[in-house]
């Protein structure tokens, strides 16, 4: 498991992935798994000290 991944409950993502029965849930459960990825992400840039916006590219030269 990689070290970025080991505050994930597996067990509890699994069984919510067996619940997700209908499309609905299904959406619901990666919407839930976008926001505390968005979570973490947010809380390892404070720990950091660095702003997240730092990791967006930048728009002109796309």
């Amino acid at each position: 498991m990689h070290e970025q991944d080991a505050g994930f409950d597996i067990d509890r993502y699994r069984q919510m992935l067996v619940e997700a029965v209908d499309e609905s849930k299904r959406l619901a459960l990666i919407d839930l798994l976008i926001q505390e990825r968005a979570m973490d992400r947010l809380q390892a840039h404070r720990a950091a000290g660095t702003s997240p916006a730092a990791e967006r590219p930048d728009p002109i030269s796309l």
